[in-house]
């Protein structure tokens, strides 16, 4: 059947698929809050970042239902993807995770997906 090289291999993937789903399973519950840092004007882009406040301003744009928020004097883009048919009020408390982009020359924060933003009642 398999010599002794296959079975230490195979032993070995199963041990490896085993680590990665556990790794999965641990880094799910964690969240994303360990990994992100809270929203300064010098954060680089590419990183993780965390931002909580009122909504002062919500407009969907014309191209395709995407949402820019501003929080905070702090630019949001949440794609249409991510928004979906969820309303952003004006005023409303919301805590977000997303990472840090710069467009035409302004920092923002780009939302990437639909558990990244949660209303805080």
């Amino acid at each position: 059947m398999f010599g002794r090289q296959e079975r230490v291999a195979i032993l070995l993937l199963i041990a490896v698929a085993i680590a990665v789903v556990a790794a999965h399973i641990v880094l799910t519950q964690i969240g994303k809050e360990p990994f992100a840092s809270v929203y300064s004007d010098q954060v680089a882009d590419g990183t993780l970042v965390s931002l909580s406040g009122s909504i002062d301003q919500a407009t969907v744009l014309n191209n395709g239902g995407h949402v820019l928020l501003t929080i905070k004097n702090v630019t949001v883009f949440v794609p249409a993807t991510v928004a979906g048919s969820r309303a952003f009020t004006k005023g409303t408390t919301i805590f977000l995770y997303g990472t840090v982009q710069t467009y035409q020359g302004k920092k923002e924060i780009l939302i990437s997906s639909v558990d990244d933003i949660r209303e805080i009642q």
